[in-house]
């Protein structure tokens, strides 16, 4: 079984770019345009891994990881940052890894695979 990551983003051309690209490198997606809509999903999809935007409506990546680290539903996936506002030094103080956008499709996949595995 493939495994999943929850892209978390509410631009549709960087959910579509990651769905492509993480679909085309064997892995499933699931997809949430704000952190609130991610919540909902955390316990029907059971992602493996989170790529999270910073910067969305309702409920920012912030606001959605600190919302995620006291539910504890999905306690040790792992968050790569996937942003435009990288400069502005947000934090999400446990992401295991930063992707400023525009990214190297190749870089982010190899990252995806050494966390994950395939």
């Amino acid at each position: 079984m493939a495994k999943k990551v929850l892209i978390i983003d509410d631009d549709p051309s960087i959910v579509s770019y990651l769905q492509d690209i993480l679909q085309d490198a064997g892995y499933a997606t699931a997809v949430a345009t704000n952190g609130l809509e991610a919540m909902d999903k955390l316990e029907s999809e059971k992602p493996d891994l989170i790529t999270l935007d910073i910067e969305m409506p309702e409920m920012s990546g912030p606001k959605f990881n600190r919302a995620l680290t006291k539910d504890g539903k999905a306690k040790g996936v792992p968050i790569i940052v996937v942003t435009g506002h990288m400069g502005l030094k947000y934090t999400i103080p446990n992401a295991v890894a930063e992707f400023d956008k525009p990214f190297d499709k190749d870089v982010l996949v190899g990252k995806v695979r050494e966390i994950i595995g395939k």
